[in-house]
C-alpha cells in the first residue's frame, strides 16, 4: 500500500461524534472519500470547510449538479489527480450522468457528446484552470446558458476543487485506504484496490492520456 506524505488521522480514534458521522458518511456515499477528509482531519476546522462546501456548493445549491459534477472532472483531467479522477458522483449518476459522458471532458469543444450549456461550463472551467484570457465574447456565451447567482457558484466550486485536486495530487494518498470494503461513488474499475491496481495498467487508462490532450488544451 502506499504510503501518503500526510499520514492519515484514523477514524477509529476520533471521539467527536458529529466528525465521525461525517467519516461514516463518505464511505457510504463517498465525494469525498474518506482518505482525503482523513488528512483534512489533522485540522478540524478544515475538515469542515471542505466538506460544508462540498455539500452546500457541489451537491447542492444553485447551479445543476451534473454540470458541477462534469466540471470536477474536468479539472482531474486537467491537473491529472488521479484520486480525484477516479470518483464519481452517486447523484449525477442517479440523474442519468453515465461512464461515456466523461470521456470527451478534455476535448469537451469539439465532443458532440455535449451540449451548448454544458459545453459553456466546461469552457468556464478550462479558462480557470488553465488561465486562460477571456473577452466580452466569454461571458455573453456564460450569461447565455446560467444566471450571474449560477456563475459564482460554479466559479466558486471549480476554483476550490481545482485547488483541491493540485493539493491531493501531491500527498500520494489512495482510494480503499481508510474505512475500505467500499465502492461509494467509485468510477467503474475502481471499486477494489485490486481492480484499481489493474484499471491502472491498461493502455487505454485516462491519466496516460491526461497530459498531453490537456496541453493541447492550453495552448
Amino acid at each position: 500500500m502506499s504510503k501518503p506524505y500526510i499520514s492519515y488521522v484514523d477514524p477509529a480514534t476520533v471521539t467527536d461524534r458529529a466528525m465521525l458521522a461525517e467519516f461514516e458518511r463518505c464511505a457510504r456515499e463517498g465525494a469525498p472519500r474518506p482518505e482525503s477528509q482523513a488528512v483534512r482531519a489533522h485540522v478540524p476546522a478544515v475538515f469542515w470547510s471542505f466538506a460544508n462546501s462540498w455539500r452546500d456548493v457541489f451537491k447542492n445549491g444553485v447551479a445543476d449538479h451534473d454540470i458541477k459534477e462534469l466540471c470536477r472532472v474536468y479539472v482531474s483531467r486537467s491537473v491529472k489527480c488521479e484520486y480525484c479522477g477516479n470518483q464519481r458522483s452517486m447523484k449525477a449518476a442517479s440523474h442519468g450522468v453515465v461512464e461515456d459522458d466523461y470521456r470527451d471532458l478534455i476535448n469537451f469543444e469539439s465532443s458532440p457528446r455535449y451540449d451548448a450549456r454544458q459545453k459553456a461550463a466546461l469552457s468556464y472551467a478550462e479558462a480557470i484552470t488553465w488561465d486562460l484570457p477571456v473577452d466580452d465574447a466569454f461571458w455573453v456565451r456564460l450569461k447565455k446558458h446560467f444566471s450571474e447567482p449560477e456563475l459564482v457558484e460554479i466559479g466558486y466550486f471549480i476554483a476550490l476543487t481545482m485547488g483541491q485536486q493540485r493539493w491531493l495530487r501531491t500527498l500520494n494518498i489512495e482510494h480503499h485506504q481508510i474505512m475500505a470494503g467500499t465502492e461509494a461513488s467509485m468510477a467503474p474499475g475502481f471499486e477494489t484496490a485490486e481492480a484499481a491496481e489493474h484499471s491502472k495498467q491498461s493502455a487505454d487508462y485516462w491519466a496516460r492520456r491526461a497530459v498531453a490532450a490537456a496541453g493541447r488544451a492550453a495552448e
